[in-house]
């Protein structure tokens, strides 16, 4: 796994058409379903935009990510929250720089969420169940662990439909992917013209990304989390509470310590 650099600066202008609301909604409705949570550690935490809604809704949020990048980010997004909504909501946010393969807290927590695909970018088996191994070790007894993935047809569907253009009057970029089907591993390579300035003549910086996911058979991804301790597992897909079928795009877990 890679930590952002200069991804990070853009990162929320690419990513403001993202579902946040349904990852909140979606766990809102799972904590209904297992219990409410009290401390809560996002895995992946990316610019803080799920981990900063929760701490305004109340939780005690500890956010982690590997991207020093992304956390400056997420805590001057933070820092800039109306502290008066911040101090009635009576929650509270850690930002914490440790890999989801070993990350690790003093404290066990109520839940874990990683959403956004996160698990994705774990690219070898071994990481995924480290990853898995480190949840299940930080979670208190009955914790709930929520995530998401992208189904192995979505990864098929990125490489039949690519390349991927925008075009607009601050930002643009050209994205193609490669599949390899084999390992079911998708590389992007996203170049990125992004604006410096408001001025007429302000000049457009440029940034070479590369990003690689691979996707996983759903029942070994159920294996991985029984190897990992976790005593009940549900599925769901896009962000409802049904379960998967061969048309789903992005698959959701429930892992039960």
């Amino acid at each position: 796994m890679r930590a952002y650099r200069q991804f990070a600066s853009v990162y929320d202008r690419l990513m403001e058409d993202m579902p946040y609301s349904d990852w909140m909604r979606f766990a809102r409705e799972c904590w209904e379903r297992y219990g409410i949570p009290q401390t809560i550690v996002d895995l992946g935490c990316g610019t803080g935009s799920i981990s900063i809604p929760l701490a305004r809704s109340g939780f005690h949020v500890f956010a982690i990510d590997l991207s020093s990048d992304m956390l400056t980010i997420a805590r001057s997004k933070w820092d800039e929250s109306p502290q008066q909504a911040i101090r009635s909501s009576k929650g509270s946010i850690r930002w914490l720089q440790q890999d989801m393969c070993d990350w690790e807290l003093p404290e066990e927590v109520d839940t874990v969420i990683s959403f956004c695909d996160c698990v994705n970018y774990l690219t070898e088996k071994a990481d995924v169940e480290a990853a898995f191994k480190a949840t299940y070790n930080g979670l208190k007894a009955e914790g709930v662990f929520l995530f998401d993935v992208h189904a192995p047809k979505q990864l098929e569907r990125y490489a039949e439909e690519q390349p991927f253009v925008l075009d607009e009057r601050d930002i643009a970029y050209i994205w193609t992917s490669e599949l390899d089907r084999e390992r079911f591993e998708i590389e992007h390579r996203l170049t990125i013209f992004a604006r410096e300035g408001e001025e007429r003549d302000a000049r457009f910086s440029k940034i070479e990304e590369v990003h690689v996911q691979r996707a996983y058979d759903p029942a070994w991804i159920r294996g991985a989390l029984t190897r990992a301790g976790f005593s009940r597992i549900e599925a769901f897909a896009d962000f409802k509470l049904e379960e998967p079928n061969a048309d789903s795009d992005r698959l959701f877990f429930a892992a039960i310590k």
